[in-house]
């Protein structure tokens, strides 16, 4: 079946489906069916929304995060310093920028948000 023709809520030949189904209508869609010669009517609906959380900001790559490293952790301090990291005493983090950590280990170890 090859769908020809898609309605939407509203466009002609569709009232009697938005009486029937409501703002839960999205589309409707007339199929055809060449060798047995039959039209088939569907309707899209929706059927639950949902909110969805707040989605996590964006970090460039070039700019700064912070990375925590367990002590004791030798071989992610080596990675770290490799990447360029400086360590930071005081806070007890490592900063790296975010494009050099991108799909490693220390990628997992964030902590905070990025600066520039």
């Amino acid at each position: 079946m090859k769908a020809r023709l898609t309605l939407k809520p509203g466009q002609k030949g569709t009232k009697a489906l938005v009486e029937k189904y409501g703002a839960a209508l999205v589309c409707v869609r007339h199929r055809y069916d060449e060798a047995s010669r039959i039209r088939t009517t569907t309707v899209e609906l929706v059927e639950k929304t949902k909110q969805l959380p707040p989605s996590l900001p964006r970090i460039a790559d070039d700019d700064h995060v912070r990375v925590r490293i367990a002590y004791g952790e030798k071989s992610l301090g080596q990675l770290a310093r490799s990447l360029g990291g400086k360590w930071d005493g005081k806070g007890k983090l490592w900063h790296i920028r975010y494009g050099k950590i991108k799909g490693t280990e220390l990628e997992k170890l964030m902590v905070g948000t990025a600066t520039k």
